[in-house]
């Protein structure tokens, strides 16, 4: 059995997320230019998507890490916000983007937000390669949006179930059957 078998269908394929990096990477470019850009992301679900967006941005730009949990192993986030590993970039006078896979309820990334805000940067921005709207409780919107999703459980291309599915090149809809034995 291969993680393919467990997608119910693939919502965007890999040419169309490289395209879309490209293409949120040109507009960033032009938006940062003459700017101190930072670009931070979240591990683990980001590192994908970060990486090729990264590539795509053709400008000097420094980067940095955090690790913040608010799902644990279920599907549903816990409303607490962990923060795992912080950044080790002092936030001071630089353009910050936080580069994230997904923003579903917003809770987290709100949170992270305004910590964040926190710590005097110049500005602050948000770069998201999927938007599901109809879950937000956050009163939150990113700047830069690669796609909108529909409410369903979406992995691959570094989302996961439970540490499985990042590895997938596209970003598919888990059958439901895997995720709520």
């Amino acid at each position: 059995m291969s993680l393919n078998d467990d997608i119910l269908k693939v919502l965007y394929s890999e040419e169309e997320l490289k395209a879309k990096c490209a293409e949120m990477g040109a507009q960033i470019t032009k938006d940062y230019a003459g700017k101190n850009l930072l670009l931070v992301t979240v591990l683990k679900g980001a590192v994908v998507y970060f990486t090729d967006l990264m590539r795509a941005i053709d400008l000097p730009c420094t980067i940095d890490f955090m690790i913040v949990s608010s799902y644990g192993s279920g599907v549903k986030t816990s409303g607490v916000v962990k923060i795992v590993k912080d950044l080790d970039t002092d936030l001071t006078g630089k353009d910050l983007l936080i580069v994230e896979d997904i923003l579903d309820t917003g809770l987290t990334l709100s949170y992270l937000k305004d910590m964040l805000a926190a710590r005097n940067p110049a500005s602050i921005r948000i770069a998201t390669l999927l938007d599901k709207p109809d879950r937000r409780k956050a009163d939150i919107k990113a700047d830069y949006i690669g796609y909108r999703v529909p409410d369903e459980f979406v992995v691959g291309y570094g989302l996961d179930y439970d540490e499985k599915y990042r590895n997938l090149p596209y970003v598919g809809v888990l059958k439901p059957e895997i995720y709520s034995e």
